[in-house]
């Protein structure tokens, strides 16, 4: 399945706009990342543990977004955007969201 950030793909005739499709996941911090956390508070540096949550939330749901595309006979997306947003404190809400498309 074809996807891209913008409205037109190069070399490809989009022939059908299927509609929005979306996948999103909630994640939770976890308890031994925040303290890990506490502590590079004080000394600076990368959160390694909060990058690869936030790595594996955008897979997760931009594979969901994917899926519900090929359902709907898609064999491309196209405009795709990412969105976080906090649920709760704590937890956050990592949202994928395009237009599925018939590319020929």
């Amino acid at each position: 399945m074809i996807t891209s950030n913008t409205e037109l793909l190069h070399g490809y005739r989009i022939s059908k706009q299927l509609g929005l499709v979306s996948g999103s996941t909630v994640r939770a911090k976890h308890i031994g990342r925040d303290f890990m956390a506490g502590l590079k508070n004080i000394v600076g540096g990368e959160l390694k543990g909060y990058t690869e949550l936030m790595s594996e939330a955008r897979e997760e749901a931009y594979l969901r977004m994917l899926e519900e595309a090929k359902k709907m006979g898609a064999n491309g997306v196209i405009n795709v955007r990412f969105s976080t947003a906090s649920i709760t404190q704590g937890a956050s809400e990592l949202l994928v969201y395009g237009t599925a498309v018939i590319i020929e």
